[in-house]
């Protein structure tokens, strides 16, 4: 059975967006703010929003929970991005800042860091610490 439509979160005002499956690569944008949904590049999110983005999209969502003065976080950081781009219309991925955000990070009991985390309906399906190339970032949001 084929997905008429999926509901996703603006990760810039909240508001929660009904897209045609056809139109998930099409560059969709948000009807309350007009910022693209779907930009293929990662979003920073804080607190509330990875909660309302997490709570309102079906789409994967794949976190990346990394911190600024981690080496390896920073080199996996453009490998992130193109996955980000080859992605676009299939998952959302998101950076969260573990040491902006620590409670968020303890939530998910992340102890290293860059950690991936995947989430489908709010539940995590996969997880992998460590920093990865992009065809296993592309692989692990397509799990």
């Amino acid at each position: 059975m084929t997905v008429a439509a999926s509901h996703v979160a603006c990760v810039h005002c909240g508001a929660t967006n009904r897209v045609p499956a056809a139109r998930l690569a099409d560059d969709p944008s948000c009807g309350r703010c007009g910022q693209a949904l779907l930009a293929g590049a990662p979003a920073d999110l804080d607190e509330a929003g990875f909660e309302r983005v997490v709570a309102h999209t079906e789409l994967p969502v794949l976190v990346d929970f990394w911190a600024p003065w981690c080496g390896p976080c920073r080199m996996m950081a453009p490998a992130f991005a193109q996955a980000a781009a080859q992605l676009k219309g299939r998952a959302l991925l998101v950076k969260v800042n573990s040491d902006e955000h620590p409670q968020l990070a303890a939530r998910f009991g992340i102890r290293g860091i860059p950690t991936l985390v995947r989430l489908q309906g709010g539940r995590e399906t996969a997880r992998q610490s460590g920093a990865l190339p992009v065809q296993a970032i592309v692989a692990l949001a397509a799990a």
